[in-house]
């Protein structure tokens, strides 16, 4: 090419070892140039290039994969084994894979409860639609306060919200179709009193009777003064046991004895 004057045209793909060939490129027909934009379009249209260190491969198209009867099948089984809910990323690490995951969601066998939450269509209906969800969701959370209290019984307050508990400085978790409330808890008094109860069979971590009268009493400026003594005469009332000692000690960990000192023995 010295002789034109002419620089040689680099080729527009990339360098392809000598003794390894693409999968799809025939020896007849001349790789397309930069100076060929429209031969170029037509001629690879449909197909696309994966490079590796030392090979190069044209693919001509992607076809999808339908999910076979056998993946149905176990995907199926996995959500009963499951209680009929489960997270998206829980699913995959159980074996469903994701194509069998969205089959099922478009044939009207699963339905989507929140954001990443499928459920059984055939499951009975929740009990408790609120708290289960955030469970699934949110693990490490701690149903606290004004839930809690409806949750044992010690309130007359309707739960607008969901009061959860999480740790200082911890991400604010979101939910779609269920409002939350976060309280920042830092230690010891995150960690005190947590009860695991299990609710349509998913397991939901909760805060004590004991604990969450103090908690009332810790944050009364936020929910009520009237709530947290309204809590503590009712729990009082309906307990067959009371155990003050408890309730004590978890007012030692919040640091509000004094607050809780005159209450206690107005009940006592």
């Amino acid at each position: 090419m010295r002789g034109n004057g002419l620089a040689p045209q680099k080729s527009w793909f990339p360098t392809i070892s000598p003794w390894r060939k693409p999968l799809y490129l025939k020896a007849n027909k001349r790789q397309p140039t930069r100076q060929e934009p429209g031969r170029q379009e037509e001629r690879f249209k449909g197909r696309m290039w994966i490079d590796s260190s030392e090979i190069s491969y044209t693919i001509r198209w992607f076809y999808p994969v339908p999910a076979t009867d056998t993946g149905l099948a176990k995907a199926r089984q996995v959500f009963s084994k499951h209680g009929g809910m489960l997270r998206t990323s829980k699913a995959i690490r159980l074996g469903v894979h994701p194509r069998t995951l969205y089959a099922l969601r478009d044939s009207g066998e699963i339905e989507q409860v929140g954001r990443g939450l499928y459920r059984l269509s055939t499951a009975p209906p929740l009990s408790s639609p609120d708290l289960v969800p955030v469970a699934i969701r949110i693990p490490r959370a701690v149903v606290c306060l004004i839930s809690a209290l409806a949750h044992h019984g010690l309130t007359t307050q309707v739960p607008h919200t969901v009061d959860l508990a999480l740790p200082s400085h911890a991400q604010i978790p979101k939910i779609d179709g269920v409002p939350l409330r976060v309280f920042w808890y830092s230690e010891p008094s995150l960690s005190a009193g947590i009860e695991v109860v299990t609710i349509d069979g998913v397991s939901v971590r909760i805060y004590s009777p004991e604990k969450t009268v103090a908690d009332c009493f810790k944050y009364r400026n936020k929910i009520g003064l009237d709530v947290a003594i309204e809590a503590l005469r009712t729990y009082r009332e309906r307990t067959p046991k009371p155990n003050f000692q408890a309730l004590a000690k978890f007012a030692q960990i919040n640091r509000v004895q004094r607050v809780m000192r005159p209450y206690l023995e107005a009940v006592l």
